[in-house]
């Protein structure tokens, strides 16, 4: 998912030339903005934690853009592509490196498994909306 720094910047066909260039097929993209609600279902695993009300104005403060990926080892891949979720630690090259404001402002969500990334789509895809 694309988040709302990358949106806001204009960097929604920078960094999907450069997932599509990595091997990914891009199987659905939608560009939305979140409510707060949603944000907040989104990210209820992180409900305890000290930044949880900050990410969910984060995420419900603009547009971002979900997509559902395939490639062998996908997760794996996408992670690497990513980078670290601190965007001066994340290697150069990678799309955090590239795009990212900060550690909360960092371009890009990827899910951390695929038991996750199958949750994850289908909070923001039904069946239908797949090409």
């Amino acid at each position: 998912m694309l988040k709302p720094d990358a949106t806001s910047a204009g960097n929604i066909g920078a960094i999907t030339k450069m997932i599509e260039e990595a091997g990914f097929r891009i199987v659905a993209m939608k560009k939305t903005r979140l409510s707060a609600e949603l944000a907040g279902k989104f990210y209820e695993v992180h409900k305890e934690r000290g930044f949880y009300g900050e990410l969910v104005a984060y995420m419900s403060s603009g547009a971002i853009v979900p997509m559902i990926l395939e490639k062998d080892n996908a997760v794996e891949d996408f992670r690497t592509l990513i980078g670290a979720t601190d965007p001066k630690k994340a290697a150069p090259g990678t799309i955090r490196a590239l795009f990212a404001k900060s550690i909360d402002a960092n371009a890009v969500h990827g899910s951390d498994s695929d038991a996750n990334a199958e949750i994850e789509g289908s909070f923001f895809f039904s069946q239908f909306e797949r090409f």
